[in-house]
């Protein structure tokens, strides 16, 4: 019998076939490879055994968050890969810290912080931690190349700060400045309508003015004095200065560096902002001559990642659990990924935690500007429905838990904050945007007819017309007097009491304690411990962060992606990472506003610009 012998194309598609198929093959021959070597080498891998005296070395790169966003497969890879995630989670520098208290092979701890970016409330829960540290009797010593204002306040918390011969001490004070739109706007032919209740609410004021208002610069003036003072007064406490000489010092800076010949770094050991001036190599030479054993041309220590590794994991039976449930970041609709306060899905996290018998108590831990009121709205009503269901609230603020944020926490049993967190701007906008000039400046018209005076009345091409400018007026008004009249009836105040200490205010954590917004002054373990109390707790109780499973792949490379066979792997095989890109806080609210408005044509917001610089 003759073989019926194949055509050119039948040749080339079955040749294009059987390349796509060994190309898979390949593939998933490699993650096998890749997967195989990391689970031979964690199962006989040796988990190092600390020395007596080991110092924790605790340098920390990147933003300190209260969750990650990047996602779980790409931290495991970055990590073997040796590429660098900058994040890292408050609660684990908290645990690190913690865990190397009670460690009796853990003799000090050597701070280096300065690639750490973190708002002032975060590094005070950093700071208290190496307080508790300093006060079991082990030291604390910060070793720096350089300190900005954020770095600096963390560094206080230390028995003793050596600062490079060539670093500085950059203490500026706080600031509070936007671009404004107004101008560019009109040139471009867009006409912006604001709409909004509270005389302080100025998250969108940039887009209707050219300058900030009065009510704005004054908000700004008080919560950022108050916010000053308190950094002045932790500072000075700790070093034993007086404040109202650092505030000298700041105002005549120019005439300080010109006496110093422009040396910074003995300019800050003048003033006695730092202990000693020494390199790297000096201070390393310095901890060994202070106790810590010397290992090689170094002293022995392990890093604070590998602490972390050699840490077990937060596994308890008890039967008596405090959820603590993150609401980090901007707060959108729908289900949002963590770093992002979902409506959706955050109130689903706080729902979980309603319905688990084991689950007792429930702290929030808001660090959030706000966002999206309907969003809002959403979280409060679980966070309402879990207090009924019999289970006690405890709102934790971090660094920010202002307007959309302050909405989610209103309802808590009891509301902690830092005397540094900014919260209130309790007040509500909305933006719509029309073009009709700007097309016009192209040469584009819009004409036509509709069945009804609305029918297209919010169509960016045509102008707003007065009828829907006070309808949504209306809308607007509506929506604060329920904020202020829900914050009043949780708080056991009237709508009048709350319009007062309103109308789009920022305070700080001291300010609003002050005003009966808040109810105590604290860091999340003292918040924690009081949602222990009102679930009458014993002692032994668990904590466990709630937060969205993670699928079988994510458990895989998580517990792979500390494993030094894998490193080992994916170093040989070249395989580089992009590193992510963090655009500007100010840009990040811009997109967060476009992705809320996706799909909608008008929204109210109850958000806060009110970072720090």
């Amino acid at each position: 019998m003759v073989e019926k012998t194949r055509g050119p194309f039948t040749r080339f598609v079955v040749g294009i076939w059987n390349a796509v198929n060994f190309t898979r093959q390949l593939v998933f021959n490699l993650i096998f490879v890749f997967v195989l070597i990391a689970l031979v080498g964690a199962l006989f891998a040796r988990h190092p055994t600390l020395a007596p005296n080991t110092a924790l070395v605790l340098e920390l790169h990147g933003n300190i968050v209260e969750q990650y966003s990047a996602d779980p497969t790409d931290r495991a890879i970055s990590r073997a890969r040796g590429d660098e995630i900058r994040e890292v989670q408050l609660r684990d520098v908290l645990r690190t810290i913690a865990a190397a208290i009670d460690d009796k092979h853990i003799g000090r701890i050597v701070l280096i912080p300065d690639d750490i970016a973190a708002g002032p409330s975060t590094l005070r829960e950093i700071g208290a931690a190496l307080d508790r540290f300093r006060a079991s009797g082990k030291p604390v010593t910060t070793v720096s190349r350089g300190l900005d204002q954020g770095q600096y306040f963390l560094a206080v918390h230390s028995d003793r700060i050596l600062l490079d011969p060539e670093g500085s001490v950059m203490l500026l004070g706080y600031a509070n400045y936007r671009s404004y739109f107004k101008d560019a706007l009109d040139k471009l032919g867009v006409d912006v309508h604001l709409i909004k209740v509270g005389a302080y609410k100025s998250a969108a004021e940039p887009y209707v003015l050219n300058q900030a208002s009065d009510a704005a610069k004054q908000a700004d003036r008080e919560w950022m004095g108050d916010l000053w003072q308190e950094y002045l007064g932790e500072v000075a406490s700790a070093r034993k200065l007086d404040a109202a000489t650092i505030t000298n010092d700041i105002a005549h800076a120019d005439e300080l560096v010109a006496a110093h010949h422009g040396d910074m770094a003995q300019l800050a050991l003048d003033r006695k902002l730092v202990d000693q001036l020494a390199t790297r190599e000096q201070a390393r030479q310095w901890l060994r001559d202070d106790g810590v054993p010397a290992d090689g041309d170094t002293f022995r220590q392990v890093d604070y990642n590998d602490y972390l590794s050699m840490l077990p994991p937060e596994i308890s039976l008890a039967q008596q659990q405090v959820a603590v449930i993150v609401a980090e970041g901007e707060i959108l609709g729908g289900d949002q990924p963590p770093g992002t306060i979902g409506g959706e899905s955050t109130a689903r996290l706080i729902r979980s935690a309603r319905t688990d018998d084991s689950v007792g108590a429930v702290v929030l831990r808001v660090n959030s500007p706000g966002g999206d009121s309907d969003a809002s709205e959403l979280i409060r009503r679980e966070v309402a429905q879990t207090r009924a269901a019999g289970k006690p609230v405890i709102v934790s603020m971090g660094d920010y838990a202002a307007s959309g944020g302050y909405w989610i926490a209103m309802n808590g049993d009891e509301i902690w904050a830092q005397p540094t967190t900014i919260t209130g701007s309790i007040g509500i906008y909305g933006l719509l945007a029309t073009i009709p000039e700007a097309l016009d400046k192209i040469g584009v018209r819009t004409d036509g007819i509709g069945t009804t005076p609305l029918a297209g009345a919010l169509d960016i091409r045509r102008p707003l017309s007065p009828q829907v400018e006070s309808i949504l007026t209306s809308i607007i008004g509506r929506g604060y007097q329920q904020f202020i009249t829900r914050v009043a009836k949780a708080r056991g105040r009237t709508p009048e009491q709350i319009d007062a200490i309103a109308q789009g205010h920022v305070w700080t954590g001291n300010q609003a304690k002050e005003r009966g917004l808040v109810d105590k002054l604290g860091g999340l373990d003292q918040a924690i411990a009081a949602a222990a109390a009102r679930a009458k707790f014993a002692p032994g109780y668990a904590v466990r962060y709630v937060e969205p499973a993670l699928s079988t792949w994510e458990r895989i490379v998580l517990t792979l992606g500390n494993s030094n066979a894998l490193a080992s792997a994916i170093g040989a095989s070249g395989l580089r990472l992009p590193l992510a890109w963090i655009p500007s806080s100010e840009l990040r609210q811009a997109l967060a506003t476009a992705e809320a408005l996706r799909g909608k044509r008008f929204s109210m917001f109850a958000h806060c610009f009110c970072d720090l610089h």
